[in-house]
């Protein structure tokens, strides 16, 4: 299966991503930094550098992949659960903005499925918001707890 993996050198994408290949995936594999893009270079990835907020690229990178499923891993979290407050804004523009792009690249690129990260240690009007435009594309939303 071709699978995009947006987010993929996140706390959860460095971690799903060689579960994939183990599993004969073939990826794409992006993250928005430059510095990052050697270590996702694997037998089996496509690395791509895209930023979720230009939609003109994204749409170009996920339509000249052709996945299967579109994995949306992207978030803008700190390491340390205190500072999260400092983070909401965005974060929030990853699950408000990001999300309508990155669903908008997968059904450019006639994705068949797509697949979202949400938290279940949370609530609100943009994760609600998010979880809803994802479903409403026929999507699936995972809530995860905090690691």
């Amino acid at each position: 299966m071709k699978i995009f993996l947006a987010g993929a050198t996140g706390v959860i994408g460095n971690r799903l991503l060689p579960l994939l290949l183990a599993e004969g995936h073939v990826v794409a594999a992006m993250t928005r930094t430059a510095s990052k893009i050697d270590g996702l270079r694997a037998p089996g990835v496509t690395p791509v550098l895209c930023d979720l907020f230009d939609v003109g690229a994204l749409t170009a990178a996920v339509g000249e992949f052709r996945p299967d499923v579109v994995l949306h891993q992207v978030t803008d979290l700190p390491d340390q659960a205190a500072r999260i407050p400092d983070f909401r804004p965005a974060n929030d523009r990853v699950r408000s903005e990001g999300t309508r792009n990155l669903l908008a690249a997968a059904r450019a690129a006639d994705a068949a499925h797509f697949i979202a990260q949400s938290i279940a240690w949370g609530s609100g009007p943009v994760i609600q918001a998010h979880e809803h435009g994802v479903i409403s594309a026929g999507g699936t939303v995972l809530r995860y707890r905090q690691f």
